[in-house]
């Protein structure tokens, strides 16, 4: 290996952690990614700490639980000062770079009481968390929240898609209508062919501005580059052949059980009766629509496959870690719920596969690794695999650089999710303000628990109910179950998560400070100082100077 290490972080939106075929789906193959995944190691019990978009990914880019970090739905800023990828990694010597999507909101207020400009390199620093922005689109551009200057638009412009303001909408995800442009938000057009080429739609166009950045590499500087693609997030519009590449047949058994519609937990309840779970709770219309969504896994697949070969042509594989994730997952009818935003496996759990190159891997190679993982973990993967000393006082994460070497250490027992749900539409209806929509998963190999204030908790059997069937949470027989678990769950949150200025080594040098400073409380006379303590000599009876 060079002396330079490098990061290919790659991140898709809404990818369900079973839609690879190196994680069993039948009919989606994606020889690339499962190439990946023999060259590295797939942990398959990943799981991330907010199911929804902007949340995990703060969450990832900050290595800190939703609830420290406090952004904590899209939309919601994450508070200026809060480390990000880019404190811990530039020091290291590591430039990070976005090419895609990061759902991140500014704290303009927040930067504006600390006198921070905005478009001043500390504030551009704050704005992108850390990242340096080589493009940065998140994607999601509807016509009434169209941010002018996205830089796709005005490539799909350039092509010759200038009938409306807005091609993003009207062109990369939309297909063509008998008189007008039908939007792909609607599920009813998803297996029609997006208007743009596959060359033109979003997916190869991120990869093209990846590639153009390695291109400008110097091959001195390490980097992190985040390819952080925006499909297979809806709308669920693919561009020809994606669009049909596959059917009805092609689409799994749906997940979920009649048991599930008797008395359902009241907030699950709600979630069951929102637009999508309705949607998909029709076998025909999730027949209709699935087949899209695993057209667009494909074409990230083929993408990463040019994508790897440009890497492997600059010799860019032997320095290059490589890690494949997603933000969250995606429902489609499972639990007779739509899109995310719960915490069932669906949602909530991820795939993560990571390529180190370096030969100290070699015995991991191609394994599979079921420990608990959560998504802040590859952060402090990061800092470790530059160099850095991992911040225990700040990173709530774990490395996972010990098990990618193969070493056998303690690990965690159970992993964490939160979710504040003010956002729903439905949260009216549950008659609580918006600090009160909050909501908590831990999971662990035999429970998942889930506690919602205001409601009566869930739990599920994992043991004898992996599928998450049969909610005991108010079940007679479980109360030891469910105490265990939210004892489990309280201590988790009683840990100490803002004491971020004292570092776990300054802290042991602070043993006895006072004793050291000749601060002596409660001494009867100089015999009493021992060390730690070390008191002036005037405290040990000599001349006061």
């Amino acid at each position: 290996m060079s002396k330079r290490k490098n990061i290919l972080f790659i991140m898709c939106d809404q990818l369900r952690h079973d839609y690879l075929s190196c994680a069993g789906h039948k009919t989606l193959h994606t020889p690339n990614i499962d190439a990946l995944a023999a060259r590295g190691v797939r942990f398959s019990n990943t799981y991330v700490q907010s199911p929804i978009c902007g949340p995990s990914r703060m969450s990832t880019y900050t290595g800190r639980y939703m609830s420290v970090h406090g952004s904590s739905q899209n939309f919601v800023p994450l508070r200026v000062g809060q480390k990000n990828i880019g404190d811990h990694l530039k020091p290291l010597g590591m430039r990070p770079v976005l090419v895609g999507k990061t759902h991140m909101v500014a704290d303009q207020e927040g930067m504006k009481r600390l006198g921070i400009d905005p478009a001043s390199e500390i504030g551009v620093h704050h704005s992108q968390t850390g990242f340096e922005p080589y493009e940065r689109d998140d994607g999601i551009h509807p016509d009434l929240v169209l941010k002018p200057g996205v830089a796709y638009n005005e490539y799909l412009k350039e092509r010759g898609y200038d009938d409306h303001e807005n091609p993003w909408h009207w062109a990369a995800n939309s297909v063509a209508g008998e008189t007008e442009p039908r939007s792909g938000f609607f599920n009813d057009v998803a297996s029609q062919p997006a208007r743009v080429t596959d060359e033109e739609s979003e997916t190869p166009y991120m990869t093209r501005r990846a590639m153009q950045f390695l291109e400008e590499d110097d091959g001195e500087t390490p980097w992190l580059l985040h390819l952080s693609y925006i499909k297979p997030h809806w709308p669920f519009i693919a561009p020809a052949p994606y669009n049909d590449m596959y059917g009805p047949e092609d689409v799994q058994p749906v997940h979920r059980s009649e048991a599930e519609l008797k008395d359902t937990n009241p907030l699950a309840k709600l979630y069951q009766d929102r637009i999508s779970g309705q949607t998909f709770s029709d076998d025909d219309k999730r027949a209709a629509t699935v087949p899209a969504y695993m057209g667009l896994i494909k074409q990230i697949d083929d993408q990463l496959g040019i994508l790897f070969d440009f890497m492997h042509k600059r010799g860019l594989m032997e320095d290059t870690m490589i890690v494949f994730t997603s933000d969250h997952g995606e429902y489609f009818g499972d639990h007779w719920m739509g899109d995310k935003d719960f915490f069932h496996d669906p949602a909530v759990k991820i795939p993560l596969i990571i390529a180190d190159p370096d030969p100290a891997c070699d015995a991991t190679r191609g394994t599979v690794n079921d420990m608990f993982v959560e998504s802040i973990d590859l952060l402090p993967t990061f800092v470790e695999y530059a160099g850095g000393e991992v911040q225990r006082h700040i990173l709530d994460g774990r490395s996972l650089m010990p098990l990618l070497e193969g070493k056998q250490i303690a690990w965690r027992d159970y992993v964490i999710s939160e979710y504040d749900y003010f956002i729903q539409p439905f949260s009216p209806q549950t008659g609580r303000a918006p600090l009160d929509c909050r909501s908590y998963m831990i999971a662990n190999a035999d429970w998942k628990y889930i506690h919602i204030p205001g409601y009566p908790p869930m739990l599920f059997d994992l043991t004898n109910d992996p599928d998450e069937f049969h909610d005991l949470g108010r079940a007679p027989d479980y109360d030891d179950a469910r105490k265990t678990m939210q004892l489990a769950l309280a201590d988790w949150a009683l840990q100490y998560r803002q004491r971020e200025t004292i570092s776990e080594e300054r802290a042991g040098e602070m043993v006895g400070l006072e004793d050291k400073f000749g601060v002596l409380i409660g001494y009867w006379n100089e015999d009493d100082v021992k060390p730690p303590a070390s008191a002036p000599d005037y405290a040990r009876g000599a001349t006061k100077k």
